[in-house]
């Protein structure tokens, strides 16, 4: 990873202050999901600890040579200097599956022996919060808070935020912010063609759509053939299907169990489409599509936390979705 590319503006800024040799404490890496900001944090921390530790010279990027020492550490968890907090499984017999919805009191604290001695391998120790949104509060997060606000020496902290505005006031306030900033509509359709490379254009466009800007966004509805849904979405906001078709429609082939994952796609697509909408439109026009987003918005997270009907809440979001006709 080097300084170039997507979002190199803070890359640049982060490298810049390594080499100052007056590196905050604290840093809030701020940006939508899936635009590489716990891979820039990673890769990041290891470059801070394998340059601390004199084994190899500052230059522009942070990449490291496969057979580097802190590399080979950090990969295999054996960084005594380094430290990536992220949601854990219920079961650790069974990684990856049923993951706990927050980072838990007991893993802050789980750094404080850390704390309580000095660096092993050099001068600096690395935490990343992948992510600092998922700190369970109060009790973790007043726990990392208490670090922040008095900082073990040579202690650096790179805490990864989807919402940085949903953070306590207190911990943003410790941090220097590094923005990552959606990519432009051309950067994600090639990150999405180089990762699927079959996909149709159709279906490329839609992912472009669906990503906002992110290419983890974009890439995280693959598979799910997008563009059908977006098609359909089209025609019932154009025509406000009066007979009801396309809402039947869509509620037979997004309502079974095997269809979760489209389901839930398209419960994540009418925001944003009606979003989308909004942009184009003034007056009347434009307060109804912020309506429909709203209500959008409210559907489908209480849709999935109630696990309410799925083919009666997609003919529900359809028809709310149906308010977008122009008449």
């Amino acid at each position: 990873m080097t300084s170039t590319g997507p979002n190199a503006a803070a890359k640049a800024a982060f490298r810049a202050a390594m080499s100052s040799g007056q590196l905050h404490h604290a840093w809030l890496i701020a940006g939508a999901e899936g635009l590489g900001k716990a891979t820039f944090a990673r890769a990041a921390a290891a470059r801070l600890l394998a340059e601390g530790a004199g084994q190899i010279a500052p230059s522009d990027g942070f990449d490291l040579p496969e057979d580097n020492p802190t590399r080979k550490l950090i990969e295999s968890g054996a960084h005594p200097d380094y430290r990536a907090l992220v949601r854990l499984p219920k079961d650790p017999d069974k990684p990856g599956e049923n993951i706990a919805r927050s980072i838990n009191i007991a893993q802050i604290r789980a750094l404080n022996p850390m704390f309580a001695t000095k660096p092993s391998m050099s001068s600096r120790r690395v935490i990343v919060i992948d992510a600092i949104d998922d700190v369970e509060r109060p009790g973790a997060a007043n726990a990392l808070l208490k670090n922040l606000e008095e900082p073990p020496a040579g202690t650096i902290f790179l805490l990864v935020s989807h919402s940085p505005g949903r953070l306590l006031p207190t911990i943003r306030s410790r941090c220097r912010v590094l923005r990552f900033d959606p990519l432009p509509d051309s950067e994600v359709a090639a990150a999405v063609r180089a990762a699927l490379p079959e996909a149709s254009a159709a279906e490329v466009e839609a992912l472009v759509r669906a990503g906002q800007g992110s290419p983890g966004r974009a890439l995280s509805f693959a598979g799910l053939d997008l563009a059908s849904i977006d098609s359909e979405m089209a025609a019932i906001a154009a025509r406000g299907d009066p007979d009801n078709a396309i809402r039947a429609r869509l509620a037979r082939t997004l309502g079974s169990k095997a269809a979760q994952p489209r389901y839930e796609a398209f419960l994540a697509r009418v925001p944003a489409f009606a979003l989308a909408e909004a942009r184009g439109r003034h007056g009347a026009a434009l307060a109804e599509a912020i309506a429909v987003y709203e209500a959008a918005s409210q559907l489908g997270p209480v849709a999935l936390a109630q696990s309410l009907d799925a083919q009666a809440t997609v003919f529900e979001m359809g028809g709310i979705l149906a308010r977008l006709a122009k008449r």
